[in-house]
């Protein structure tokens, strides 16, 4: 194994250990999964945009497995179904999509709007995962859900929607009230991190 090899596995294993370090500093817990960490999915991105969204791809479902593996005990108490779609969108899909972070590396010079560009769309597609997660697998408890916020949004949801059309607005809020605020975040970091020079390093032997 050449050097290079060694250097990307290294620092592949140092990342995944960053990230799931950062996924338990969680700056907010939402009351029905779901929360704001400390940046826990830049490491990922990190990772493709060092060496490729292959590699990136490959990374991104290895720490998926991770996480399931830290998570089994939210998948207690639910049918087989739910079993199988959680473990599909909310963890499978929702950390591999995350290796698309470096797919701006080579169409964007300056390094730190193209790791924050890459993070939004990684970022997004999780959001995705989630938003389909949410009304596939719980729009059932759409309405049980938001009469437990009280007033205010929740209310106004309730009166303006209903049936599937309200696991799907329902969804697409809950997700964002978490997903959004740590994209802001990771988007911060990202043009700060684009000022390192180790980070804009183009890893050219080991990308080919």
């Amino acid at each position: 194994m050449s050097s290079q090899n060694i250097r990307r596995l290294v620092e592949t294993a140092l990342l995944f250990a960053i990230a799931m370090i950062l996924s338990m500093v969680k700056l907010f817990d939402m009351p029905w999964g779901g929360s704001v960490t400390l940046c826990s999915m830049l490491p990922i991105i990190l990772i493709s945009y060092r060496y490729g969204v292959k590699w990136g791809l490959f990374s991104g479902f290895v720490f998926s497995i991770l996480q399931l593996l830290t998570g089994l005990s939210g998948l207690k108490g639910l049918t087989g179904p739910a079993v199988v779609g959680s473990i599909l969108l909310d963890y499978l899909l929702a950390f591999t999509v995350l290796g698309i972070g470096g797919l701006f590396r080579n169409k964007i010079k300056h390094p730190g709007t193209a790791l924050a560009l890459g993070s939004v769309v990684a970022i997004f597609g999780r959001y995705l995962c989630s938003f389909a997660s949410g009304f596939i697998l719980w729009g059932s408890f759409a309405k049980e859900t938001l009469e437990s916020f009280g007033d205010g949004v929740a209310s106004w949801v309730l009166d303006h929607f209903s049936g599937f059309a309200l696991s799907v607005v329902y969804s697409a809020l809950y997700n964002a009230t978490y997903i959004v605020p740590e994209m802001i975040l990771t988007v911060i970091v990202c043009f700060i991190l684009g000022a390192v020079p180790v980070i804009g390093k183009k890893q050219d032997a080991i990308e080919k």
